[in-house]
């Protein structure tokens, strides 16, 4: 599928990496049709996509919709935002000026496909399991292990008990060793790194509770997740959509760090009241 017709449809990019063929095969139609889609029934979109009703029951499910109707107004929406959602790749030519504004333009526009994908009540949950946690492991590796890095130090102002591991080994050394009073934060671009998922098993294993930051909600980590925070960004030439992704785990990591401080609230403001008195005392007079 051509990425440029598919960034229309954030919902559609997500899952299509852990669709089957047949499944492909009616993402395909929607994307190339979206006019004719939203006037066909379900027996005429597995026709016209040469597939089954059946299948086109489970694609919709898939997609977090109950039906072809949900799905239809899931479309109506993202084709109503489509022509502010216009696709910049790069090329050869461009200048530093036409770079840097096609990059800041794909990352804001990936930060926008994110809200339309986000679960927000997978928001409050995982928040909720972080908060009650007695111990939080954040596992990562490349890429995602900075956007790791970034989350534990945050989430350590909030006097949490965090630790953050890119290294396979000390992952599932920690993840044997949890307890049902512990969470693992996994976050993965792909979802399908072999040995990130080796440690989420094992901490499931143990008892653990799972929260997965993915950019692929059909991904063999997603399906690991108690909790899946889905968001990703748009890839262009010379960089990659791993890489435009970080930036968007890190902003849904800000969003968990948002909604914990603010249950926190008091002692959100002791911790940062004191590290700053702390860290105020390194600076040179």
């Amino acid at each position: 599928m051509e990425e440029m017709k598919l960034q229309v449809f954030p919902v559609l990019r997500s899952a299509y990496g852990g669709l089957t063929k047949s499944e492909r095969r009616i993402a395909d139609y929607i994307v190339d049709h979206p006019g004719e889609v939203m006037e066909e029934t379900v027996a005429d979109l597995a026709v016209h996509a040469q597939s089954s009703e059946i299948t086109i029951s489970r694609f919709c499910k898939k997609l977090g919709c109950s039906g072809l109707k949900e799905l239809k107004l899931m479309l109506a929406a993202d084709l109503s935002a489509a022509p502010q959602k216009d696709f910049h790749d790069i090329q050869a030519g461009d200048t530093g000026r036409q770079v840097a504004s096609k990059v800041f333009a794909n990352i804001a526009e990936g930060l926008q496909d994110t809200l339309s994908l986000l679960d927000y009540d997978a928001v409050d949950e995982a928040a909720r399991l972080i908060l009650k946690a007695r111990r939080i492991y954040v596992f990562g590796f490349g890429n995602s292990a900075t956007v790791c890095m970034d989350m534990a130090t945050r989430f350590l102002r909030l006097g949490l008990a965090i630790r953050e591991y890119a290294d396979s080994h000390m992952q599932v050394t920690a993840a044997a060793l949890m307890t049902p009073a512990d969470v693992v934060l996994a976050v993965s671009h792909s979802g399908a790194t072999k040995e990130l998922l080796q440690s989420v098993r094992a901490a499931k294993a143990a008892g653990g509770k799972v929260i997965v930051i993915t950019s692929h909600g059909q991904s063999p980590l997603a399906g690991e997740a108690d909790v899946c925070l889905c968001g990703m960004g748009r890839e262009v030439q010379y960089t990659s959509e791993a890489g435009a992704s970080r930036l968007i785990h890190m902003a849904i990591g800000d969003v968990l760090y948002t909604r914990i401080a603010m249950q926190e609230e008091g002692l959100f403001r002791d911790n940062i009241k004191k590290m700053r008195q702390e860290i105020g005392k390194k600076r040179q007079l």
